[in-house]
């Protein structure tokens, strides 16, 4: 049985990042609302939905900007809303969303297979890929091109503090594929070598700006003065409809402890260490989005968002978290 203290685990699970990655943590929360739902007991449909949404509120707040996660739980939460609206039974709700929970799961598990082949497409044989961190979706689009034949190399960059490129690295070697790693600060040496950048996402933002792995960015401005092409690997459940309306995606930071040691940072009591987790990549410096629906550019991204998420904005202020301000 699914209790309330599951879902407060998965957010423990999540915000720790104990689950990482937009996809795992969309699949993860998914996964984890259903089987409340599905366990919750309730004799009334106004009842059923609070306490859905309560627990759907938590974990949206995990991780504020991977956007995959309120995305995935709210087209699960506008089933709720709607049949507890026209007074249908709490089984009938409680099917309707598991359902699309379940539909959700199989979209997610689906989305990086689609989504590489539609990359693969854009590599030619030879190619120098530079990728930053330890993207999923940028790896699945390495990978079917190593699949296809292409011989393909890769410069991945060590991804400091939490040196996510080490994973990067090990997988990229054990798919067979010649890999070199480097240090952030060396990817201005290399990047004339480079023939084209492939980075994961976040969240996207409706002018197709991308909210990334810290470092991305510069890695975009780089590629930008070396006339380098950046292709952003994202599964549409990244695009963040809420940027249409102004509200800005929010950038976290993390415990300094990752940058220097506790320690040290007790004897000098006056330094300050940042540790943002994130930066902006503006849609001038990248090329085209891959996605599992094809290739989006940057100036396309408004249409889609309209397409994917008409319901989402149509229920924006019942899906949006108690107290946080929303822009209408």
């Amino acid at each position: 049985m699914v209790e309330a203290g599951a879902v407060e685990r998965a957010v423990e699970k999540i915000s720790s990042r104990e689950v990482r990655g937009a996809s795992a943590i969309a699949r993860y929360a998914a996964e984890t609302l259903r089987d409340y739902i599905q366990q919750l007991q309730s004799s009334s449909p106004d009842d059923f939905k609070d306490r859905i949404l309560k627990m759907s509120y938590q974990l949206k707040g995990a991780r504020p900007t991977a956007v995959s996660l309120p995305n995935t739980v709210d087209s699960i939460l506008i089933p709720v809303i709607t049949l507890s609206d026209e007074g249908q039974s709490v089984e009938d709700i409680r099917s309707a969303a598991v359902d699309v929970a379940n539909r959700c799961i199989e979209e997610i598990k689906g989305a990086i297979d689609k989504l590489g082949e539609f990359g693969a497409k854009r590599l030619r044989d030879g190619d120098v890929i530079l990728t930053h961190s330890d993207s999923r979706a940028a790896l699945s689009v390495l990978k079917h091109a190593h699949d296809q034949g292409k011989k393909i190399s890769v410069i991945n960059t060590e991804t400091r503090p939490q040196s996510q490129g080490y994973q990067t690295s090990q997988k990229l070697c054990e798919y067979g594929i010649d890999t070199t790693m480097i240090i952030d600060s060396c990817v201005r040496m290399v990047i004339d070598d480079v023939d084209k950048v492939i980075v994961g996402a976040d969240a996207i933002a409706v002018n197709g700006a991308v909210v990334s792995k810290i470092g991305t960015s510069q890695i975009a401005t780089l590629a930008n003065e070396a006339r380098v092409k950046v292709m952003v690997a994202a599964e549409t459940y990244k695009l963040d409809h809420n940027s249409i309306y102004g509200d800005l995606i929010e950038l976290e930071e993390r415990d300094p402890a990752e940058v220097m040691r506790k320690d040290l940072l007790g004897d000098y009591p006056t330094l300050k260490i940042r540790n943002p987790q994130f930066d902006v990549t503006p849609p001038e410096y990248i090329d085209v989005l891959i996605s599992e629906r094809g290739l989006i550019p940057p100036s396309g991204v408004f249409s889609v968002m309209r397409e994917i998420f008409k319901d989402h904005m149509k229920f924006r202020g019942q899906l949006a978290i108690p107290g946080k301000k929303i822009a209408q």
